[in-house]
């Protein structure tokens, strides 16, 4: 997945509940991937609230699409012709 671009806003704790299931799914991934608890809990607060607002296409998407068009940008034009 692509890296998301992150705000420079100072992080606000906050106290929740969550299923342990859940929590230790999110730790194992922070584990595998060498980041901090908090950036992948970060990672899918932002994931959920995109699937959110369907009426905005996903940031990440978004990111793939453009990168696929200044790649690729050549080849599109020639199978739009």
């Amino acid at each position: 997945m692509m890296e998301k671009a992150r705000t420079t806003a100072v992080p606000e704790k906050f106290s929740s509940q969550a299923a342990p299931d859940v929590l230790a799914a999110l730790r194992k991934i922070a584990e595998s991937q060498g980041r901090q608890f908090q950036a992948v809990l970060d990672d899918a607060l932002r994931d959920y609230i995109d699937r959110q607002q369907k009426e905005r296409p996903r940031r990440h998407v978004m990111a793939s699409f453009a990168s696929s068009l200044e790649e690729f940008d050549s080849l599109y034009r020639e199978l739009a012709k």
